[in-house]
């Protein structure tokens, strides 16, 4: 009866162990869903109305239908002023109203642009950041579990020895009982 309560307790202890296993494997689960669910769905950015109209402003001024568009106008304008009457033309030859006009755009386009260059560059910052802590946390979190699995692999090699010990003490008592059974007999 002793000797069945004895593998009784080895193999609770061996669910134990795989339980507490379990539970690890688990909660990194969990906290790897966490991640996950924090990388999906980030907080929502707010702009101001000026961050927005940069941002527009340089995007627009950035495609193809801008300069397709600003290409077509300032055709527009010099063939209108070469082959128009003098007196309908509004900006002859030198295009000295033109030239102004292109001065200004680029004057206020470059520093909107550079606005939504900042911000995007802070955008990238707070996003490699945001990278930089995630990897922290996955090597934190490796490392504590490497840690646990350390910490079960040696209770169940303790486990593993003290049942090799139990059973080494079964066999010398199976022994001794033979060679008793086998000095009787003799």
């Amino acid at each position: 009866m002793k000797k069945d309560i004895n593998f009784e307790q080895l193999l609770a202890d061996e669910n134990q162990h795989l339980q507490k296993l379990h539970q690890i494997v688990e909660e990194t689960i969990k906290s790897e869903r966490l991640i996950v669910q924090n990388l999906l769905n980030p907080p929502i950015e707010t702009i101001t109305k000026g961050q927005a109209i940069s941002d527009k402003v340089a995007q627009f001024g950035g495609s193809w239908k801008f300069i397709i568009m600003f290409g077509i106008i300032l055709t527009l304008w010099i063939i209108f002023n070469t082959a128009m009457i003098v007196q309908y033309r509004f900006d002859p030859y030198p295009f000295i109203l033109m030239n102004l006009i292109l001065s200004c755009i680029a004057a206020l386009q470059a520093p909107i642009i550079m606005m939504s260059q900042n911000r995007q560059e802070e955008k990238d910052r707070m996003r490699s950041e945001n990278d930089y802590l995630i990897n922290l946390k996955a090597e934190m979190q490796i490392r504590s579990l490497q840690q646990k699995m350390d910490l079960l692999l040696e209770e169940q090699i303790k486990t593993l020895f003290e049942s090799q010990a139990k059973q080494f003490a079964l066999l010398d008592e199976i022994k001794k009982k033979l060679d008793k059974m086998d000095n009787k007999k003799l």
